[in-house]
């Protein structure tokens, strides 16, 4: 086995996985909404496991019930997993912007989101969301980055600039399993979410950390 080897095999996954099956055991059930959702994308979708997932969803629903944002807005709707989280976690006069760049998933977007009673808090905006974002004239409490990882950094002017004070900007993917923190990965992906990275870090408007719960989530707070 060669360095490179060796040193992915130290980092992936950067959390030991009996650390991770036990935090699996030990978070709120997942509701049966949510259940029937994950069963959903499995049989539906190529890449099932993109969406967020019942520890990574519990740690959505848990910021929505202490934040209690008026309006939410997702970059990355996929199959709606976490769009579904934020809905339940919020009270009925919240409303959630979501931007989903493939079109073919309209159809099972809108069932899913009217089977599960919670279509009238959510609007689909399908298209590519650095075009979509700019025409959108709220501001959010609460903001979740999910899209194509190349991307990162120029969704990041653009959507601190729509965070409220006190809103909360969580982008999802950001250790890239593990690549991030290995000197000789260097691809696109990996150099975009390093730069978008050192972005949040170093803008002073912001109180940012990393938490290593499945690829990392980003969590920064305007002040």
């Amino acid at each position: 086995m060669n360095n490179i080897s060796n040193q992915e095999k130290q980092i992936h996954p950067f959390v030991d996985k009996r650390i991770e099956d036990y935090c699996n055991q030990h978070h709120s059930n997942n509701s049966k909404i949510l259940q029937n959702l994950d069963r959903q994308t499995h049989l539906h979708f190529v890449k099932p496991n993109m969406i967020s997932g019942a520890w990574q969803g519990e740690f959505l629903m848990l910021i929505c019930k202490m934040l209690k944002p008026k309006r939410i807005l997702e970059i990355g709707t996929f199959s709606g997993y976490a769009t579904t989280c934020f809905a339940l976690a919020t009270d009925k006069d919240c409303h959630i912007d979501t931007i989903e760049a493939v079109r073919e998933y309209e159809q099972f977007l809108i069932k899913n989101f009217t089977e599960n009673k919670v279509i009238e808090k959510i609007k689909i905006h399908f298209g590519q969301g650095l075009e979509i974002i700019p025409t959108l004239k709220e501001r959010y409490d609460l903001i979740f980055l999910d899209a194509e990882k190349i991307h990162y950094p120029n969704y990041y002017p653009i959507l601190v600039e729509k965070l409220n004070s006190g809103g909360v900007l969580l982008a999802d993917n950001i250790l890239w399993y593990g690549k991030v923190a290995l000197e000789h990965c260097n691809d696109k992906d990996t150099q975009a979410i390093r730069q978008f990275n050192r972005l949040v870090t170093e803008d002073e408007r912001l109180e940012n950390m990393i938490i290593p719960i499945r690829d990392g989530i980003m969590v920064a707070r305007r002040r």
